[in-house]
């Protein structure tokens, strides 16, 4: 069996492995147009940061290595240009010589990636614009920066590459504007978790500008909506789009954003042809509808689950959850599943909860405080999505419920999971048992719930009661307009100052005390909700609010 594997980075490389695993007598050849294969490119950031002092650590193979170890013939800087299926054969060009000529194949596996979306604002610009995709792009902006006096950059969309690039050039001394066309950065997750990254960011010197338009760039500057930007560099991260010229001109079947369409074996309209990674349609695990998601975990996945299926192993890909990790200086942003937004763009309902704990036991020494956010369905409460910001264990509470949405548990069966725990590590009731706990009361009706979102209208309402839990001092420090306070310690003894025929809606630091108070609440006859997220929570988007704001109206950051 001879088998020709089109790319060579995550989806192609893990293929050609597996398949020489399973076969010892393939004949395996891998055409790479690019100089480099099987490369970390989720590192490429952190090589220009310096983060990654030695480029050839960003290198998982070598075309020498992959012959020494597993007799599979790569050759870079060969691009396949076209696909024969009646002949099933190849065209490829040697880009070093010239040379062109045809490769036949029994089985083809097409792993062409994604290529980065440059707006019309770019396209013929001067020479200090980069996208980052491969290891020549990551190469090109370390010598341009290693060799130039770059004060300013400017980042062209808030996504993981434009992010980390920001992180990456601020640790090399520059100044960094993020410009994001949406009303905030990240859109795997939703703006009440992005308010803490904006706050973070900002925190750390990077400006950052929402709801902005980049219009065009002359010289050196950045023309938007609302201001004219001097920069030294720019990075152009607005997204990318799947790379499928090859499969679109050999009459396969295309799917949704132009991604070659393939079935759950990986296996696209022509049976000898497969195709992985980003440049192909998948299926949201969660929706089941059709969608484009370009991670690395994924396609190693499907490069495994193609190799399998030549090989006479039935294996099946069973959709993606879009599980994913940010480090942002020192925060972990991480989520998977769907947003709100998404949610909403599908038509589905859900429920939420939001809780701001610990990422340890508190009296041990370092905990840190995450907020967290599990979104179900309400009459069934599967598990829809969660998203987690914060310092110290973020990743570890997403997993966990990552596994949770694959194995189909119900959001309140959170509650019963048994997770690991000493006090360095987490608490007694990990904060993914707390979601669950949650949860279980929204189910049973021991608590409900409101959300920053329904705070406006509320405040213009005259037949509820506002009410803030914490104690003075916090009060004093900050509030939202129009909560009365009554610490959770003299609520007992202050309830006839609350009127039993209005709703009450209160407010803590974090949830808990909140929480406490609506028991008290409800079992002397009140209607009472909890407000989800705590005060730091409302603090964080009310002033993410005002900045951003500001920022847009003035057309710059104070």
């Amino acid at each position: 069996m001879k088998v020709l594997i089109v790319g060579g980075v995550a989806g192609g490389a893990t293929a050609a492995a597996r398949i020489r695993r399973l076969d010892e007598n393939a004949e395996i050849i891998i055409f790479e147009r690019s100089g480099y294969v099987s490369y970390a490119n989720c590192g490429l950031p952190y090589y220009i940061g310096g983060e990654i002092a030695d480029k050839e650590d960003l290198f998982l193979q070598t075309p020498e290595g992959f012959w020494s170890r597993f007799k599979i013939d790569v050759r870079t800087h060969h691009e396949v240009t076209e696909i024969n299926r009646a002949k099933k054969t190849v065209l490829v060009t040697d880009k070093a010589t010239g040379k062109v000529f045809a490769e036949s194949y029994d089985k083809l596996i097409l792993s062409p990636g994604a290529k980065p979306v440059m707006p019309d604002f770019c396209k013929g610009v001067c020479e200090n614009v980069f996208t980052l995709r491969t290891v020549e792009d990551t190469l090109k902006i370390r010598r341009f920066t290693d060799n130039n006096p770059i004060k300013t950059a400017v980042i062209i969309g808030g996504g993981f590459i434009g992010l980390e690039m920001a992180e990456n050039l601020k640790n090399r001394g520059i100044n960094v504007t993020v410009i994001q066309k949406g009303d905030h950065l990240l859109n795997t997750v939703d703006g009440d978790i992005a308010s803490f990254i904006h706050a973070n960011l900002r925190a750390k010197g990077i400006h950052i500008l929402l709801n902005s338009n980049v219009k065009s760039m002359e010289n050196n500057v950045v023309i938007t909506d609302c201001e004219k930007i001097p920069t030294d560099m720019v990075i152009v991260s607005v997204g990318v789009s799947p790379e499928n010229t090859l499969a679109k001109d050999a009459g396969l079947a295309l799917g949704v954003k132009g991604a070659i369409a393939v079935s759950d074996n990986m296996q696209t309209s022509d049976e000898d042809i497969y195709a992985v990674g980003d440049a192909v349609e998948v299926t949201n695990y969660i929706s089941k509808e059709k969608t484009v998601i370009t991670l690395a975990g994924p396609a190693n996945k499907q490069g495994r689950i193609a190799a399998d299926n030549i090989c006479g192993i039935e294996s099946k890909y069973q959709g993606t959850q879009g599980a994913s990790v940010i480090k942002l200086f020192d925060m972990t942003v991480a989520s998977t599943g769907m947003t709100e937004a998404q949610l909403k763009n599908s038509n589905i309902k859900y429920e939420k909860v939001i809780l701001s704990p610990l990422s340890h036991a508190g009296y041990y020494p370092g905990a840190t405080v995450m907020t967290l956010k599990v979104i179900f369905k309400k009459e069934t409460h599967k598990i829809l999505g969660a998203q987690g910001v914060g310092y110290e264990g973020v990743e570890k509470r997403i997993d966990v419920i990552a596994t949770a949405i694959f194995a189909g548990l119900s959001a309140d069966k959170l509650k019963d999971l048994e997770l690991s725990y000493a006090p360095p590590y987490s608490s007694a009731k990990d904060p993914v048992n707390m979601a669950g706990f949650i949860i279980e009361n929204m189910k049973n009706g021991i608590v409900k719930q409101f959300y920053y979102e329904d705070i406006p209208s509320l405040q213009k309402r005259e037949d509820i009661v506002l009410l803030d839990t914490r104690t003075v001092y916090e009060y004093t420090r900050g509030h939202a307009e129009g909560f009365i306070n009554i610490p959770l310690d003299d609520l007992r003894d202050r309830l006839s100052e609350l009127d039993k025929a209005k709703p009450v809606y209160v407010m803590c630091q974090s949830g808990l005390r909140s929480y406490l108070a609506t028991r008290i609440l409800m079992q002397n006859g009140f209607d009472a909700y909890n407000f989800a997220g705590g005060y730091r929570l409302y603090g964080s988007m009310y002033y993410d609010e005002v900045v951003s704001k500001r920022a847009y109206d003035c057309g710059m950051e104070k």
